[in-house]
């Protein structure tokens, strides 16, 4: 497999530390708000990654944070007139009932800035003691020309890093492109205890540290949006890379952005759509569909008409699948005559995820199976046999990618109503009582049901 590392700009073969193994930290969110969909791309995306390097055989562990503790949630918690963990607790509540419906499986282990704090102070004493930090005016600061390489994951010389970011200005840093690893509390503020005075951690090194306690000196994947790479992963390096002398990460993982209007999608910028808000439209199924349909380093512009694509694309897989189900229980018995070569569409599916996890070209793949499947479906008396093993591929295209998920579980608590007056109309319209069947039909329409006459017998699925 090889994965495009922002770091050398290149695709590499991935070669984790211990082979058959993969770490990986994702940055997770901040906690004052809801997630917007610019929010999810990165939860997606790095979700769906994972799934398949444990599908190809690697023993995977996910570790994705919260920032519970930061600017923006002390803002929040002073408007509302409530304490900052009283909101960091509602958001990381919320978080997880989008993620979970989007089908985003939980990480391994999901640590809290609040939770790191002694483990953020070991390591700023760390670089103090290496001269790679400083204390001045009660804050603590990193010191960027003790790390000559600072800028190599931005790929720009340190004047044009300067140009660009939003540096703070202060009388008390050395140099202004010097970062806050520490800082002093101000008046109302949570704080901890530290050996420099009251306050708290600064953004850069919660990552550091959460990374150092739960996976290491050194991992194999570091992801998040490429908004993070500068000055938030440029920053992460040279910080860790100081404090243990080892290389940080071995591959730096970043999906482009969702933008509306071709504007990055922000709270800031109040051009953001929450996941909820547009689930309640199209659904959260369709949003992961939505999300991976494009390739993850590829910037998306957001608009109502690619949803609605989306929701079509994942329609017809639904609905191939729904099929493949119907003929596997109702078909005919024995071989079939039409062959279809399942293992080739394994291995290109396999292929295009193995090229930079190429979602868009795996998703064509499937969407071929499913038109050979329909082809298969379409002939005098289907195959039972041939049913299931297109099903079974099929699902095992999916399941990697997470497109279609909680279905089966499901039971429609009228399905057996359903199926009674079905079985009421067929043996009605055998009757010729033509009166009957149609008042059936009615009833059906009248609940939302369609039904489907096929030479293997009458179907149904839902249609509102």
């Amino acid at each position: 497999m090889k994965l495009y590392n922002s770091l050398s700009l290149s695709k590499e073969e991935f070669k984790p530390l211990v082979p058959g193994t993969a770490t990986i930290y994702d940055c997770g969110p901040t906690v004052y708000n809801y997630i917007h969909l610019g929010n999810a791309r990165p939860i997606i995306v790095f979700d769906a990654l994972r799934r398949y390097l444990e599908y190809r055989g690697c023993a995977v562990t996910y570790v994705q944070n919260f920032t519970d503790i930061d600017d923006k949630i002390i803002n929040r918690a002073a408007a509302e007139g409530v304490s900052s963990a009283s909101v960091a607790e509602k958001y990381i509540s919320e978080y997880f009932k989008d993620a979970r419906a989007l089908g985003v499986r939980d990480a391994d282990i999901h640590p809290r800035a609040t939770e790191t704090v002694a483990d953020i102070i070991e390591l700023i004493e760390t670089l103090i003691g290496k001269e790679k930090a400083y204390v001045s005016g009660g804050d603590v600061y990193f010191r960027v020309d003790a790390f000559p390489e600072y800028g190599k994951l931005s790929h720009q010389p340190r004047d044009a890093l300067l140009a660009g970011a939003r540096v703070e200005v202060s009388e008390i840093k050395e140099n202004p492109m010097d970062f806050a690893l520490w800082k002093a509390a101000k008046e109302g503020e949570p704080f901890w205890e530290s050996p420099w005075g009251r306050g708290r951690p600064g953004w850069h090194i919660e990552c550091s540290a959460m990374i150092r306690r739960y996976l290491g000196d050194t991992i194999d994947i570091h992801c998040g949006g490429q908004d993070l790479l500068f000055p938030h992963h440029e920053n992460e390096i040279a910080q860790s890379e100081a404090a243990n002398g080892l290389p940080f990460v071995r591959c730096w993982l970043h999906n482009g952005m969702i933008t509306v209007d071709n504007k990055k999608m922000a709270k800031s910028g109040g051009n953001f759509f929450t996941v909820r808000e547009a689930a309640a439209v199209y659904g959260y199924d369709n949003i992961r569909m939505f999300i991976l349909m494009s390739h993850y380093r590829s910037p998306v512009n957001y608009s109502e008409k690619i949803l609605t694509q989306a929701t079509a694309a994942l329609d017809r897989i639904k609905t191939a699948r729904a099929n493949l189900i119907f003929i596997a229980e109702n078909g005919a018995d024995g071989d079939a005559t039409l062959k279809i070569p399942l293992e080739a569409y394994r291995e290109r599916f396999i292929e295009a995820l193995d090229d930079d996890f190429n979602t868009a070209d795996a998703i064509s793949v499937i969407f071929e199976l499913v038109r050979e499947a329909n082809t298969a479906l379409a002939a005098d008396s289907p195959s039972k046999k041939l049913a299931r093993e297109i099903l079974a591929v099929l699902d095992e295209l999916i399941n990697v990618l997470g497109l279609i998920y909680g279905e089966t579980e499901e039971i429609d608590p009228e399905a057996e109503r359903i199926e009674a007056l079905i079985k009421e109309r067929g043996e009605v319209r055998a009757a010729k009582n033509w009166a009957r069947a149609d008042e059936i039909r009615d009833i059906l329409r009248d609940m939302g049901v369609a039904v489907e006459d096929t030479p293997q017998g009458a179907k149904w699925k839902r249609v509102r």
